[in-house]
This record gives C-alpha cells, structure tokens and sequence, in this order.
C-alpha cells in the first residue's frame, strides 16, 4: 500500500508509535502494585518475584515484538525477566526492552523512598550493550547544563559549569550520589567544591531522572548499574537533558571479559551511544514515596498509584495519577 496523508503512522511502519505510551504505563503500575503489597516486609525477593510475575503477564498484552536486552537478573541472582525473553503480543513494532520490575528491592523491602517499577522501550538494535559489565562511571543534568560538562573533566569544574549554567551559585548546587563506601572520596571533593550531596540509598535510576528534570537535585554523579544508565538514557532523551558514562568493570576478568567484547574502557558513552533511537519511550510508577512520584497507596477499596511515562520524539513528559478497584487486583496483592 502506498502511504497517503491520511495513512496512519502504525499502517506504514514498524517503528513504535504513541500509542505504546500508556500501554506500558499499564505494565509498571501493575509491578508496583503487586510488589508494593511488600513494602516494609523484609523480604526483597518476594517483591521482587510479585512485580516480575505481574509485569510479565501484563506485558504480554502490549502489542509489540520485544525482546528484553536490559535485564537485572544476572546481577541480583534474583526473579527477573531474563535477556533475550520475548516480551509483547507479538503483534506490533519490533523493539528493545529494557525492564527492572522494582528499581530498589531493597528499599521496597525496608519500605524507604525511591523504590520505582520501571520500563523502557526503543527501536530493536538501539540499545547499548555493556556485555558483562555491570558498573559504570555516570553523570546526569538537565538542559540547561546539558551541552557544557564532560565526565572527563574535574568534578569541581562540572559543578561550577553547572552553576552557570543553572545561574545559581555553588553553595546551592546539589549532586545526588548513591551512598557507597567507594564514592567516599567523590563526596569529599564535591563539598570541596562547595556543593551539597544528597545521598539515595539505591535507585539511581530514581535520582538519574531526578536531575534530568531538576526535580530537587542538579546532577547525579557517581558509580552504578549499567543496566540503569541504559534505562534511564530513554528517559533522559523524553527531558532534553544528558547522560555520560564509563564502563567500570569490578576485577579483572570482568576487565579482560569488556576488553574481549571489544569494549573501549576510556571511552565516555553519550546519550546517543546509550540508546541510539530518537524513537524511545520510559515508563515508571512509584512504589515508596520519593522525589519523582508518590508509592502506591492500598485502600479500602481502591488503589491509587503514581506514574510518569515520557516519549523522545515529541519530547513529552506525563504524570499520571490511577484509581484501581481493588478487588480487581486480589490475585496480585492478597496475602
């Protein structure tokens, strides 16, 4: 068929379109509500197995052709959805998926903030692949600081590009780094610089976001997952805002396995390396309270979650707030 003006988009195409948006806002909300029934349970692998269970079964009504390439089961030993599984109806747009059912298992399980269920999706072959490396040296900022730092430069130096850029001085410049024993030294010279840290316990795909939409900090610095960098990548491209990363493999054969795969240590990956398609989506719904969206609240009758879901190519960030009738949801949520 030759397309015509009143063709639509999804009839002469294979490539994601915008109705995928709130398809996969279903499937987050789904893994925050099954996994929030443990908040504050102790237990990180049984709300890490509910959201799992959940976010796959409703993912397979999302009409794509997915194959997750961004999992986290490797890293946690943990209920996941494994790389290389088919996700979707099979019916739609062939994509890379990249999922983590609960960004903060441990947070849902000690019930602190920032634990979200998030999901991202970008045409098949755009997302990065860091082989077996699972760390990676990351920064984030927003738009307005987007264009004038550099991982390779000196971290006072980035943080007082981006206090000109903000206008703002130093002093109210605030970084978010993940509380770790190795950023120790990184935090000494943030506030040597004369910047504050706020710390996050886990999640920085949580604080990556954050501060790519100046939402209580102005950058995130630090050394985390891999996995997360790629996922909040889509996201970061829905802001405007930039990401960077280096590869930080653990030992050495970790280093040899990155150096075998053809992988460039020194190199600092862009937002564009990281995910290469303009056409990518992110989607996430709050389990515990934080900064970016409010947890799942359980109800009498009802239960009210929180989401975001953003889009790069329109460049549109949504928050979404839901009402579920609870009784619909006994199957994920009773004890």
């Amino acid at each position: 068929m030759t397309p015509t003006a009143a063709t639509p988009p999804s009839a002469t195409s294979t490539a994601p379109d915008r109705n995928l948006a709130l398809e996969l806002v279903r499937v987050t909300e789904a893994a925050a509500i099954a996994g929030g029934r443990w908040v504050g349970a102790g237990d990180k692998n049984r709300a890490d197995g509910a959201a799992v269970d959940a976010m796959r079964s409703f993912m397979d009504t999302v009409r794509m052709n997915g194959t997750v390439v961004i999992g986290e089961g490797e890293k946690d030993e943990a209920p996941m959805l494994f790389n290389g599984e088919a996700v979707g109806d099979g019916t739609g747009p062939d994509v890379d998926v990249a999922v983590d059912p609960i960004d903060g298992t441990r947070l849902t399980a000690l019930g602190y903030n920032n634990a979200l269920a998030v999901f991202a999706v970008a045409e098949k072959g755009s997302m990065y692949d860091p082989s077996a490396v699972f760390y990676m040296e990351k920064m984030v900022v927003g738009p307005e600081a987007a264009e004038y730092v550099d991982l390779r430069l000196p971290i006072e130096q980035n943080i007082k590009l981006v206090a000109k850029a903000l206008d703002k001085p130093v002093n109210q410049v605030t970084v978010c780094v993940l509380e770790r024993p190795r950023h120790e030294p990184l935090v000494q010279e943030i506030r040597a610089a004369g910047a504050r840290v706020k710390f996050i316990m886990d999640g920085d795909v949580a604080g990556a976001i954050a501060a790519a939409r100046g939402a209580g900090v102005d950058m995130l610095l630090g050394t985390g997952g891999t996995p997360e960098g790629i996922i909040a990548a889509c996201a970061v491209k829905a802001t405007g805002g930039m990401i960077q990363g280096r590869l930080a493999p653990t030992d050495d054969d970790e280093r040899q396995k990155a150096l075998d795969a053809g992988h460039d240590l020194d190199r600092v990956l862009t937002t564009d390396d990281l995910v290469t398609s303009d056409n990518c989506y992110f989607a996430a719904t709050g389990i515990t309270d934080g900064d970016l969206l409010r947890g799942v609240r359980y109800r009498h009758d009802r239960i009210v979650t929180e989401s975001i879901v953003m889009r790069s190519t329109s460049g549109t960030v949504r928050l979404v707030e839901a009402e579920h009738r609870a009784e619909k949801w006994d199957r994920w949520i009773a004890e």
